[in-house]
């Protein structure tokens, strides 16, 4: 089982240091401690154990310590940067794990580029050696990269020379969409097996600043203290973010305020979020967080360990006033660091159920709690079926759908916007008709009527229209329905993060299925045998 769930104290990878209000976060990959066993991490490249560990370091620097306002990337060998995604680990591992630990991957990098837009936590890389493939592209997600000008480090994307596929997490889209490169110059680097240095690097707007070694750690100190002065992080304590209390067996996963039920022979896992039974203070315990780090552990856990649960069902149970009492107090407090990092982790755990290649149902039943928050996940789900009326021999209150200020900006999309609307691109008004409705209680004919669910159902239909819907969805083919999910659920602008999903991440999976790439004359299983690969000349 691949477990997402660390602290710096298990760190193999990552070495984090602070002065003042700058933190180093120095890659020191341990070659002998890979997570899947039969390669060794050479070189500081990394696997997915290597980026959980940098995905637990940028969460925890969020909200355990405000007061860092710059965070420096830099590696703690001599000599390399990042060597990138390791060959052998890629080599060797099924193309799902490929495809998933390209996904986290992505996942991190806008995690860090995050932190740097909305939680004044700017991050600046500073490559000493060679940065090669995944190297660069983490140094990418920075906002400002520094390249040693000792003639010995450089920064290239090789993987098309090299391996035959992409510069799968974002570099390809971040060189033109964020760091402005020129497309032929791009072409050139990305062709380039060597790489770029020195004055080249930066002219081309690959790097940001050249520096001589006899004022490297000067200029890197100078320039993560000019960024700390621009931002607006408070000084003083954050919070702790203790392991999370749960218990996984075979078919269940239980967590404080989120179950997980396995269903293997149905081909299906079922989400139920708990709402919260008593409101206290804003702090390590306060329900939005523990929710936030439950879901987001769950996702994680059905992504890479379920492969074959295609469906997954959300259903919530509580008090939906209790949840918007907890919403109010989310936007009240906006403006405290705090609540800004919950506010945004939510948004980030939200856009993980957005990209899951699973099938989404929401059914809003009797007794269920889909206020506010939590109604992002009727919003973000392929199809919401609700209950109407109450259920035959049941006390339960009739289902109903509550909708907060949080709904309508608090949680965009890849695409920029709400996925309210993104799901009334053509209808504007809808949108307008639904804001209208904060704090109302919204039965289902209300909400079928706004548009705010698929369909409702009662009493008499609703067993049958909910087990024959289940059971089509799993009747098709998974590959089929993973394209079309995709493509329906990001409607709208594209931004730099859903082509990164939507097409760089799309060709990549494309191409990790091709002989070219992964055959056994392939770029993947022959590199380091001094074979040349034998490519299929077909263009396809």
């Amino acid at each position: 089982m691949i477990d997402f769930q660390t602290d710096p104290s298990r760190y193999k990878h990552w070495k984090l240091a602070f002065d003042g209000p700058i933190a180093t976060l120095s890659m020191d990959v341990d070659a002998d401690s890979p997570l899947l066993g039969g390669y060794e991490l050479k070189l500081n490249s990394y696997d997915l154990g290597v980026d959980i560990e940098l995905a637990d370091a940028v969460q925890r620097l969020r909200f355990e310590h405000p007061e860092i306002r710059t965070v420096i990337l830099r590696s703690a060998k001599e000599n390399v940067f990042c060597a990138g995604a390791n060959i052998r680990m890629l080599g060797k591992a099924t193309h799902g794990h490929k495809v998933n630990f390209c996904k986290f991957t992505n996942e991190t990098r806008l995690a860090i580029e995050d932190a740097s837009a909305n939680s004044g936590q700017r991050y600046l890389a500073a490559i000493s050696g060679s940065a090669a493939g995944g190297g660069y592209e983490l140094a990418e997600a920075a906002d400002r990269i520094m390249l040693i000008d000792d003639r010995r480090s450089s920064i290239s994307l090789p993987e098309l020379p090299l391996l035959a596929v992409l510069p799968g997490t974002g570099g390809l889209t971040r060189l033109t969409d964020k760091r402005k490169v020129r497309r032929d110059l791009a072409d050139v680097f990305c062709t380039t097996e060597e790489g770029v240095r020195g004055k080249r690097a930066v002219d081309w707007r690959l790097v940001d600043e050249v520096v001589p070694p006899s004022i490297w750690e000067a200029r890197v100190r100078a320039c993560a203290l000019a960024m700390a002065a621009e931002s607006d992080r408070p000084n003083g304590p954050g919070i702790v973010l203790p392991t999370l209390d749960r218990v996984i067996g075979e078919t269940a996963i239980a967590y404080r305020y989120v179950q997980v039920q396995l269903l293997h022979a149905e081909h299906r896992a079922e989400i139920l979020v708990r709402g919260p039974t008593e409101i206290g203070g804003i702090g390590t315990d306060f329900w939005a967080l523990v929710m936030a780090r439950e879901l987001d552990d769950a996702l994680l856990h059905l992504r890479l360990n379920e492969p074959e649960l295609g469906l997954i069902v959300f259903r919530s149970a509580g008090d939906p006033e209790k949840v918007l009492e907890v919403d109010a107090m989310l936007e009240q407090h906006k403006d405290n660091w705090l609540v800004r990092e919950i506010r945004l982790y939510l948004k980030r755990v939200f856009k993980r159920v957005d990209m899951m290649s699973r099938s989404l149902i929401t059914l809003i039943e009797p007794g269920s709690c889909f206020a506010g928050s939590l109604a992002e996940l009727v919003f973000a789900a392929d199809r919401g079926i609700m209950f109407s009326g109450k259920r035959s021999g049941d006390n339960k209150s009739p289902a109903a759908l509550h909708l907060s200020a949080l709904n309508f900006g608090a949680y965009p999309m890849g695409n920029d916007l709400t996925r309210l609307q993104t799901r009334f691109l053509g209808e504007p008004d809808s949108v307008k008709k639904a804001e209208a409705a904060i704090g109302q209680q919204l039965t289902a004919d209300d909400a079928e009527e706004m548009g705010l669910v698929t369909f409702a159902y009662d009493d008499v239909d609703w067993n049958d229209e909910v087990r024959m819907l289940l059971q089509e969805r799993a009747s098709f083919s998974p590959d089929s329905l993973t394209g079309l999910e995709a493509n329906l659920r990001f409607a709208g602008p594209e931004t730099m993060e859903t082509r990164i999903f939507g097409r760089l991440t799309a060709w990549q999976n494309w191409i990790f299925q091709r002989p070219n790439a992964v055959g056994e004359a392939g770029s993947l299983k022959r590199y380091g045998s001094g074979q040349r690969p034998d490519f299929s000349i077909e263009r396809v």
